[in-house]
């Protein structure tokens, strides 16, 4: 029987139609998600009279980090509500409102409510999109389709695209008007996306709306009972102030740690895999470890480049002033001038390409080398490092991220069990939960007087990492069974 996603119909750039909708969901999402985070910082640590909250610039480094983690966090329950109880679509669907509620908090309710409401929902949602939209991109496709990975392609230049556009606008809106007209922009941006994904969604195919493995309805409801539970001890320690926003990047840490830890557990003593399988996991269990690692200092980059760009940066362009958001608009337009450039080396290389671990080491000495680079500009003062220069630096630490993030996504298939797929993606994505929750750790410690010292510390500290890494890999390699 023919495949229904074989058969031609209208096509966007040589791809079934129904990708223009995910395509757009997704821009939009990155646009507001990224044109929010470019100014976060500098809402939460600006002064009262400036327009913002007030919080130490330490605590408000952390909090970026705290959030960050829980993005990831988030994944693993949106894929399991996927999974379990609504299918991917109509996960996406909701995820992506509550997405849009989040920064409609943001722009209209004032100060700390707005903040805690705006982020959580933002957090929770953002968890949704990203598990999902990936998934239903998949899904538009046979399994012998060989337009699959330009569709792909099609679909990260639409998240990059995003993410370069949104921080421009909110920017400059921020600098120009303030903050809320900024989370303003970002919650039309989401509202754009939603409603085209809203008159769309229907013609996504059928094989979207499915659960693969619904829950029963007492387990469900026993489930959200949990869930609720588990938020409302949460709100009441931070009410109680038992829990304070210092506190959060080790939470967040605590309990990413703890999910991977049982998760890992679930699947190695599951006898659904084989003794090559269970290799491949254990294979992975170091991975996972240095993973965090680079994610904690790599993730530390997105709030170093905010406070740098704002406190230290010159932005003067021939007498105009750059918002300093803009900053946070380079990462993107390297990730698209490249991302095709490594992409078009490794098909050149074939079989003669460095391991993905090899590629991983690279990638992490990139990054190490990228936070050595601000050394010869300590002691420049204020607005003393010339705009050039971090965008140099950022080019390094984006090259450092084309090498060890896209190759980390494509070692977690490799490595993955049949039986374990999605979890073994849930256990990737706690790497990252763990790496941004201690990346906030890492930020708290930022100050301005011991930019030598810190600089310096990140940049050894990550090269060692990239070092032990590569004296584990043959050990690594073994474990893996063939996977390269």
């Amino acid at each position: 029987m023919t495949d229904p996603r074989s058969v031609p119909t209208r096509r966007f750039f040589g791809q079934p139609w129904a990708l223009v909708h995910i395509f757009g969901v997704e821009t939009w999402e990155r646009f507001s998600w990224y044109g929010m985070q470019a100014i976060l910082l500098y809402y939460m640590y600006y002064t009262v009279a400036q327009g913002g909250l007030g919080i130490p610039q330490s605590t408000a480094g952390g909090i970026m980090g705290a959030y960050a983690g829980s993005v990831y966090l988030s994944t693993i329950l949106a894929a399991w509500i996927s999974d379990r109880v609504l299918g991917a679509e109509r996960t996406l669907f909701y995820s992506a409102i509550t997405v849009a509620l989040g920064h409609v908090a943001m722009a209209v309710l004032p100060a700390g409510a707005g903040l805690a409401i705006g982020l959580v929902l933002i957090a929770l949602g953002s968890g949704g999109v990203k598990s999902n939209a990936s998934a239903i991109v998949g899904k538009l496709y046979a399994a012998d389709d060989p337009r699959r990975d330009a569709g792909f392609a099609l679909y990260y230049l639409g998240i990059n695209l995003g993410g370069f556009l949104g921080p421009l606008l909110t920017g400059w809106l921020q600098s120009s008007f303030g903050f809320h007209i900024g989370f303003g922009a970002a919650a039309v941006g989401m509202a754009f996306g939603l409603v085209q994904y809203w008159l769309g969604r229907r013609g996504l195919p059928e094989v979207t709306r499915q659960v693969p493995n619904p829950v029963g309805r007492g387990r469900l409801i026993a489930y959200g009972v949990g869930a609720l539970a588990v938020v409302g001890l949460v709100a009441l320690l931070i009410a109680l102030q038992v829990l304070d926003l210092d506190e959060l990047p080790v939470t967040v840490t605590v309990v990413s740690s703890l999910a991977a830890i049982m998760l890992f557990a679930v699947i190695l003593s599951s006898p659904k895999i084989d003794a090559t399988e269970r290799s491949r996991v254990w294979a992975f269990v170091p991975l996972f470890i240095v993973n965090v690692g680079i994610w904690s200092v790599y993730l530390l980059s997105f709030t170093l480049t905010a406070e740098y760009g704002n406190d230290r940066t010159n932005l003067d362009l021939f007498g105009w002033q750059m918002p300093p958001a803009w900053v946070q608009s380079i990462n993107p337009i390297f990730i698209l001038i490249l991302s095709s450039a490594f992409a078009a080396i490794w098909t050149k290389l074939g079989r003669r390409q460095p391991s993905t671990v090899v590629k991983w080491v690279l990638g992490f000495a990139a990054v190490g080398i990228a936070y050595l680079l601000f050394l010869p500009f300590i002691g420049t003062g204020a607005h003393g490092t010339p705009l050039l220069a971090v965008a140099g630096i950022i080019l390094v630490w984006t090259i450092g991220e084309l090498l060890f993030s896209p190759t980390g996504l494509a070692l977690t298939t490799k490595l993955s069990p049949r039986a374990f797929t999605s979890q073994m993606f849930a256990l990737y994505f706690l790497s990252l939960a763990v790496g941004g929750a201690v990346s906030g750790t890492l930020a708290q410690l930022y100050d301005e007087q011991n930019e030598g010292p810190y600089f310096l510390a990140l940049g050894i500290g990550t090269l060692v990492l990239a070092a032990v890494t590569l004296a584990i890999s043959p050990w690594v390699l073994r474990l893996m069974r063939g996977v390269r």
